[in-house]
């Protein structure tokens, strides 16, 4: 029973030892400039949109509780501690994502391609959406990085890979993801 405790620990150790490792290697990397990071929306309790959904009423929208206002904030600080460059922020028009972005980074601009496409009377928009977000992209200046906050759908969609709430994805200029880093609430 010892020797399976001792083992275990090994195990811990070791593990955040490699994430630790290859997070210090993406910042690095994140350092560089050119890169996309996505950023799905901080916590914000339950799923999808109430059927009452106005986008320009947050008080019929899914929003930020405080946990998710705590989580943006560490989402920012993450990129200022970590002196990582930015070009510009752009979010989705929705409420939640709004304010991760203002808390977060306090400066940002929305683009509609960033918008959800989750629920039904949406997801008419998915192709439209994703040919937009590739042009930006294509035409954006790379020096430093740009930042995406977004929805799971946009990420999913982009990057082939299913984000949690306040979770930072990085992805080279071809939607290629190179890592990502969870931001716990």
């Amino acid at each position: 029973m010892k020797l399976l405790k001792f083992i275990l620990i090994i195990f811990i150790t070791l593990t955040i030892e490699i994430k630790a490792d290859s997070n210090d290697e993406l910042i690095d990397n994140l350092k560089s400039g050119g890169h996309l990071i996505f950023i799905r929306h901080a916590y914000a309790p339950g799923g999808g949109d109430p059927d009452n959904f106005d986008i320009n009423d947050c008080s019929k929208q899914r929003n930020l509780n405080d946990l998710g206002r705590e989580q943006s904030n560490k989402i920012g600080n993450f990129f200022k501690r970590n002196q990582i460059p930015i070009d510009l922020v752009i979010s989705s028009e929705w409420c939640r994502c709004k304010e991760t972005a203002s808390i977060a980074f306090k400066n940002f601009e929305t683009k509609n391609f960033l918008n959800s496409f989750y629920s039904a009377k949406f997801e008419k928009n998915r192709k439209s959406q994703m040919k937009n977000l590739k042009k930006y992209v294509d035409s954006w200046n790379k020096n430093k990085n740009l930042v995406f906050v977004t929805h799971y759908v946009v990420i999913l969609e982009a990057l082939d890979y299913a984000p949690n709430s306040g979770e930072i994805v990085i992805a080279d200029t071809k939607f290629k993801k190179i890592g990502n880093i969870e931001i716990d609430y």
